[in-house]
């Protein structure tokens, strides 16, 4: 008796449907985003801003989602260990967002094609044909890696070496990125080093690339190849230790030891020093600094808030008076749950990073409470940047200030010089690995 066809249908499709699955073999730690067998775990997208997704109505959030998503699988196929693409479609786009990360990805194209992966969503670590002439003015013949879009002339933008291999072969990404902080191997060379990834959506303004979001494989004119894409999360203390490993210079100096306050002056008695860490007592504070001046100096540290806690960096301070008007300023150090543990409203030159009631800083970059953030603090002449987590919040120059929070001047913002310290406001906030590079 012969099987009934609609059988032999299922039976074909069941054997092609093994020959084109395959076993997917992750590195340890790394999880494979790609699954060897369908498009599970990915959604279609678009160069769109990641933020303006998140803050769509739900129901349009939706809609939206399904079109692209519909248009995706008709251009996106599993062939095996292979993720293909045809060339056209929107963008194969994780369902999960990521911050900080390791990613792992293959990929082949051909001839007069070029492509993209989008970090948290924002564009983009270049994908070219470096032998298209067309594309030289763009930059085609640096080579693949770059961060394409970040402003002409911008760390990242143009790779440091040319390692694409020859079409037809396959080449590797290794791509690290920890705050807006992006590294790129490709093929084993390091193409990127610890270069900011500028916001695409948002370069005027200067507003970073968002803490977290998708990975996005681009589309762009050609069929291109994906395979052994594996994503490792990074954790906040390997993330401080990328960057406490970055930039490290023979000019920066402790200026805490990690056992008492030995080169520190101020009110000393309100503080201790817990497991190698400077800590505010609880309902003490005052302006604790350290003996010797700096002018144009950049401070690295470590600093962990309680719920609600509140703290600042005294800049070029005199050794008495308000560390935030009589100094040159106060950074200041905030918990971002603040408003929420105090029930009470933030002027924006308040909130974490900011220069306290002269600049804003923006929010949104720091760790959750009770973990250790890495910030580094970047004072020359009348100017500031603030990066932290790997994620420039703030850069200003108080010297072009000219309106004050509740209209209250700050008669130091001018000073040239002074201590290096800690503006302590009741709360057991503490700092570590204390370095100043005087510049």
């Amino acid at each position: 008796m012969k099987p009934p066809i609609r059988a032999l249908f299922a039976l074909a499709a069941a054997l092609c449907g093994t020959a084109l699955s395959a076993a997917i073999n992750p590195p340890a730690g790394f999880t494979a985003l790609y699954n060897g067998r369908d498009l599970a775990g990915w959604r279609g997208g678009d160069t769109f801003d990641h933020r303006a997704w998140l803050a769509m109505p739900e129901a349009e959030r939706a809609k939206k989602d399904a079109e692209w998503t519909a248009d995706m699988r008709a251009h996106w196929r599993a062939e095996g260990d292979e993720l293909v693409n045809d060339g056209k479609g929107k963008y194969a786009t994780t369902v999960k967002d990521y911050g900080d990360f390791e990613l792992l990805v293959d990929y082949k194209t051909v001839p007069l094609a070029d492509s993209g992966i989008y970090l948290r969503g924002c564009p983009q670590v270049q994908i070219w044909d470096s032998t298209n002439q067309k594309e030289f003015k763009n930059g085609a013949d640096k080579g693949s890696g770059g961060l394409w879009n970040n402003s002409a002339r911008a760390p990242g933008k143009d790779p440091l070496v040319k390692a694409d291999k020859a079409f037809g072969e396959w080449n590797r990404f290794r791509i690290l990125m920890v705050g807006a902080r992006v590294s790129v191997w490709l093929n084993e060379r390091l193409v990127v080093d610890h270069a900011i990834l500028e916001n695409y959506y948002d370069k005027a303004r200067k507003i970073p690339v968002p803490a977290r979001g998708p990975i996005q494989l681009q589309t762009h004119g050609g069929e291109i190849r994906w395979r052994n894409v594996y994503l490792r999360e990074i954790g906040a203390a390997e993330a401080t230790r990328i960057l406490a490993s970055k930039g490290e210079r023979p000019g920066f100096k402790p200026v805490f030891n990690g056992k008492d306050f030995t080169g520190w002056a101020g009110p000393v008695d309100n503080y201790i020093v817990k497991d190698g860490a400077i800590e505010c007592l609880p309902k003490k504070g005052g302006t604790i600094y350290t003996a010797g001046e700096f002018a144009d100096f950049v401070v690295r540290l470590e600093f962990k808030v309680p719920p609600g806690g509140n703290n600042g960096l005294a800049i070029r301070y005199p050794g008495k008076g308000n560390t935030a008007y009589d100094g040159m300023m106060e950074c200041q150090v905030l918990a971002e749950d603040w408003e929420a543990v105090n029930k009470k409203k933030l002027d924006p030159r308040q909130v974490h990073g900011s220069v306290y009631g002269m600049i804003p800083a923006i929010v949104g970059y720091q760790r959750p409470v009770g973990e250790w953030n890495f910030e580094e603090v970047t004072i020359k002449g009348s100017t500031i940047k603030v990066e932290l987590n790997g994620t420039i919040i703030l850069q200003g120059d108080v010297s072009k200030v000219t309106e004050f929070m509740a209209n209250t001047p700050h008669p130091g913002k001018d000073r040239p010089s002074g201590h290096f310290g800690f503006a302590g406001h009741n709360d057991p906030v503490a700092f570590r690995n204390i370095r100043i590079e005087k510049l």
